[in-house]
């Protein structure tokens, strides 16, 4: 078996559009290109799915999109999502809609879930994990929610805030960080070292 490279030297297509994502994969070091899935992520949502299984197949087939294009190429789909008390919480429809996902979240504790797949057809690669991690919240006055909802920056947003820009409403985090940003970057260094392992055995 010959030497495991290391997780930057393996190049692959981000199938996000996502900034967040796309900034902490740069941050870290990693060399990607981005062609964004195009997906119906309502049709995943069968009843009596839980939400870590929801993350896991809307990431996996993010990543399959893109993938059958481009066979040769290992290609990252991530998927996040909130559950609180079993909920599926994605992003908001609309002011209305975020209006209730911030009232909702923001009075108990929830969790943030990202799953993350890793897909290359050429050798029939397929990885699917994800991550938990809970979100204390501080309570949010009726005042702070209509100007958390004028601001827009629920727009886009798994459970409609993003954590780096409403951290003075969060009491306590436990597990990681960018997990909730949009991409557990410790689980994803664990997966690239296996797709390594994988290429150098």
């Amino acid at each position: 078996m010959g030497k495991t490279s290391t997780r930057f030297d393996i190049k692959f297509i981000l199938a996000s559009a996502s900034k967040r994502r796309s900034e902490l994969l740069s941050k870290s070091g990693y060399k990607f290109e981005v062609a964004p899935a195009e997906i119906d992520e309502e049709s995943f949502l069968k009843e009596g799915i839980t939400p870590v299984r929801f993350a896991e197949q809307t990431a996996l087939a993010k990543a399959n999109e893109i993938a059958a294009r481009n066979p040769e190429s290992l290609v990252l789909g991530a998927d996040t999502v909130v559950d609180c008390d079993g909920q599926i919480i994605g992003k908001a429809s609309d002011e209305q809609h975020a209006k209730e996902i911030t009232e909702k979240l923001f009075s108990q504790p929830h969790k943030v879930i990202t799953a993350v797949a890793l897909v290359r057809k050429s050798d029939n690669l397929e990885i699917v994990e994800s991550d938990t991690t809970v979100i204390y919240p501080k309570p949010m006055s009726k005042q702070q929610i209509a100007e958390h909802i004028r601001s827009g920056r629920w727009k886009g947003k798994a459970g409609a805030y993003a954590i780096q820009e409403s951290d003075e409403f969060i009491k306590r985090v436990e597990g990681s960080f960018t997990n909730v940003i949009g991409l557990p970057m410790e689980l994803l260094e664990e997966l690239m070292k296996k797709v390594a392992r994988k290429r150098d055995a």
